[in-house]
């Protein structure tokens, strides 16, 4: 397969010979036709190749990439041991009394480049990147193979598919309190003081057939009828930064940002339920997680640890959860770290 390589070359002499047989009355040129005619067809099968290499892409484009729904954004004060060994060491963890911010967004595209799809990001924590910070993804599970892909190759996530079961049962009415009358004047109470539907999305990676749940998510929530008439928060834009890579199918580490305009309120945390993490020595729990090498893939000690650090996560302590509405996502060009590094003399440690 070295010829493969050779492209450029092969192509320069199939020119030559052309030109040649065309400049040339001698009968002796035309020896140059079978050779024509190979090169001919390389750059035939070339062309078929670079097709086939660009096609996964095709209904991404360029970026920026444009994603629209719902999400929830729930903040978890998680472990900061629990997590640090899954950080790459250019990257230096935000920790204040030995914890740091992680948590998850879970969302629900109703239009994006991959169409209709589901998303759980697991955010083990955050990292420094002066004068802010940017969240570092431990996983991400997807209902969409286009999805997963993109994810994996395009933007450096420890993306994998992933089944999104959902099932609505009705919830009675709460309790009123003063603290959530308030709560609800200002429409910051999530509708939880009167009679809603309460949502449970179970989310199943697809590792193999025997594939066990990560973790189970419940969401309360009103029903859209119901929530017609409630304020749905403020208009705002934000920003949130990340760091990626460090992955099997994208070895560099990268950084980018995605830059959402929506509409934000803070509602009551979701109720997380899953499988508790083994215990077992922090420093192994998350062992090598973000270098994912092949002698790894087969590795069941592997699968365990990284499982491990995701219901962890999930399962730490929720301190703020906001939901987000009507939004828009636009996720921009990742970058390799090493030309950030260079550029804004990024301090490590």
């Amino acid at each position: 397969m070295v010829w493969i390589t050779s492209y450029p070359l092969l192509r320069l002499l199939m020119v030559q010979c052309q030109l040649d047989s065309l400049n040339s009355s001698n009968k002796d040129s035309f020896c140059f036709n079978p050779l024509f005619s190979f090169l001919g067809c390389l750059s035939f099968l070339e062309g078929l190749m670079d097709v086939g290499k660009t096609k996964c892409s095709l209904k991404y484009g360029k970026p920026p990439w444009i994603f629209k729904g719902r999400a929830l954004y729930q903040l978890h004060l998680v472990k900061a041991a629990t997590v640090r060994a899954c950080i790459p060491k250019e990257l230096r963890l935000v920790e204040a009394f030995g914890y740091t911010l992680g948590g998850f967004f879970l969302a629900n595209y109703d239009d994006s480049p991959a169409g209709v799809f589901d998303e759980l990001v697991v955010i083990a924590g955050l990292v420094w990147s002066p004068p802010t910070s940017c969240a570092w993804a431990s996983k991400v599970l997807v209902n969409s193979n286009e999805a997963c892909d993109h994810g994996r190759k395009e933007v450096g996530l420890p993306s994998q598919v992933a089944r999104f079961s959902k099932t609505i049962t009705a919830v009675s009415r709460q309790q009123k309190t003063k603290k959530s009358e308030f709560l609800n004047a200002i429409g910051m109470n999530g509708g939880f003081t009167d009679p809603g539907e309460h949502m449970n999305v179970q989310v199943t990676e697809c590792v193999s057939p025997a594939s066990k749940d990560t973790c189970n998510v419940n969401i309360t929530t009103l029903s859209p009828a119901l929530n017609v008439n409630k304020w749905m928060g403020p208009a705002i834009k934000m920003t949130l930064p990340s760091f990626s890579g460090r992955t099997e199918y994208y070895p560099e580490l990268l950084k980018y940002s995605c830059r959402i305009d929506c509409r934000v309120r803070a509602v009551h945390p979701a109720k997380v339920s899953g499988p508790s993490p083994v215990p077992m020595n922090e420093s192994e729990q998350c062992s090598d997680i973000h270098s994912r090498s092949a002698q790894n893939q087969g590795n069941h000690v592997f699968m365990d640890n990284e499982q491990n650090l995701t219901r962890a996560v999930m399962l730490s302590k929720p301190i703020l959860a906001l939901e987000l509405s009507s939004m828009k996502m636009q996720v921009e060009t990742p970058e390799v770290v090493s030309n950030y590094f260079k550029n804004n003399s990024l301090a490590t440690s």
